[in-house]
């Protein structure tokens, strides 16, 4: 078997010995990097010399001029710059890859291609190379020239046109979901990659497009419309003919989500509502009949939750066995007890913010957990052991490139 490539630092995880060579920008590239790092990999990213990754000052809110989100995007990862449009910075990082398992990009297709760093040169110099391309209409197909950003790739794959109420145009879900969606997909691709590569000896190109990853998400509205005939539409906090499943007002102020569309679960509910025989009404009885009467149900339902408070409403659904809950934020995410059980978020020393909270590593692996060891790197940290340790460089040849704004 092929194994990861030898020497890097390593981490503890499942992807400890894998070295990958990142080149993204922004979230979709970066995050599948991300992913990478927090199960052991060893992420070299490689920025620009001037800002580095537009993410080290993007964010709604910043700290002392620092960006919140980068922290979290770069965690456990290296930094070295490289001006990628000199021949200098295009040859580095062709020795980058040459000892590398995998690079991420997500340039516009063909900006490889122009530097002269396209599949055919990089796999004919490392053949175990896998290279992960990330863009908004993938490598191929006459879009894929065009800039393709998170927001257009959501709305190509369906999920914009399905986001929002009813009377009101497509709306938008508050993170880049497109972006780490894509992500998540390229990181899921790089791993499949890695085991076929140990059985076949030969690395692969995993193209992920923003508007499929999207596209997989979109459960049957394809065959709905071309054997149906059925369009579905935006429908605010509820799903069409799946009840009960929404959002209800409580006595204080609250919603609660309750989601009992289950005939056993609908049962529950209604023992818990102090109303058993609503489980046999004709009207209610199946998953097809609550369908029917979506409305009528959920006026009922609200008028239960109305009278209580929020926590007794949740009390008494947890104990029935009814799925319910709050609409959490942030604030009410540091207060929960389950969060903090189960170590959801953790805190990062970060050399200028002090401790940084951020989400932990997910999934939980039993035996070969993943880890964040550090926060994000400030900008080319690591240009010295890199370029030194792994490449070979000496004094004069980086003091060189530093005097032309290579590195």
């Amino acid at each position: 078997m092929t194994g990861p490539t030898d020497g890097g630092p390593g981490r503890p995880g499942p992807l400890s010995g894998f070295r990958v060579i990142e080149c993204g920008t922004l979230i979709a590239g970066p995050f599948c990097g991300q992913l990478l790092a927090d199960f052991g990999a060893e992420v070299i990213k490689v920025e620009d010399p001037g800002a580095g990754d537009p993410m080290r000052s993007w964010g709604q809110v910043q700290v002392d001029g620092q960006s919140l989100h980068w922290p979290i995007i770069g965690r456990n990862k290296r930094s070295v710059t490289a001006d990628l449009r000199s021949r200098d910075g295009q040859r580095l990082l062709r020795q980058l890859v040459g000892r590398a398992d995998v690079l991420i990009e997500n340039f516009r297709p063909g900006t490889l291609e122009r530097w002269g760093l396209g599949w055919e040169s990089l796999s004919a110099d490392n053949p175990l190379l896998v290279l992960v391309r990330v863009s908004g209409y993938g490598q191929d197909g006459p879009y894929a020239d065009r800039a393709g950003f998170g927001a257009i790739g959501e709305a190509m794959g369906g999920i914009r046109h399905l986001t929002g109420e009813p009377d009101r145009p497509p709306s938008r879900v508050g993170v880049s979901l497109g972006d780490s969606l894509t992500a998540t997909f390229a990181a899921f691709g790089t791993v499949m990659a890695l085991l076929a590569r140990a059985r076949t000896g030969t690395g692969q190109v995993v193209d992920a497009a923003i508007y499929e990853s999207v596209l997989a998400l979109m459960e049957a509205t394809l065959p709905e419309w071309e054997l149906a005939g059925y369009q579905r539409e935006r429908s605010g906090a509820v799903l069409p003919r799946v009840a009960p499943s929404n959002a209800y007002p409580t006595r204080d102020g609250v919603s609660v989500l309750v989601a009992a569309n289950r005939d056993t679960v609908f049962a529950r509910l209604c023992a818990a509502m102090g109303r058993p025989a609503l489980a046999d009404d004709a009207r209610f009885a199946t998953h097809e009949a609550r369908g029917d009467h979506q409305a009528p149900l959920d006026a009922l339902i609200a008028e239960w939750t109305g009278q209580l408070d929020a926590d007794a409403v949740l009390a008494a659904l947890h104990e029935a066995g009814v799925p319910a809950g709050r609409v959490y934020r942030a604030e009410d995410m540091f207060a929960d007890p389950h969060f903090a059980a189960r170590e959801a978020i953790i805190r990062v020393d970060h050399p200028r913010l002090g401790p940084f909270p951020m989400p932990n590593v997910f999934p939980r692996l039993s035996g070969t957990p993943g880890g964040v060891e550090r926060a994000a790197p400030e900008l080319g940290a690591d240009n010295e052991a890199v370029y030194r340790e792994l490449l070979g460089l000496d004094d004069s040849e980086l003091e060189r490139l530093r005097r032309a704004g290579v590195i």
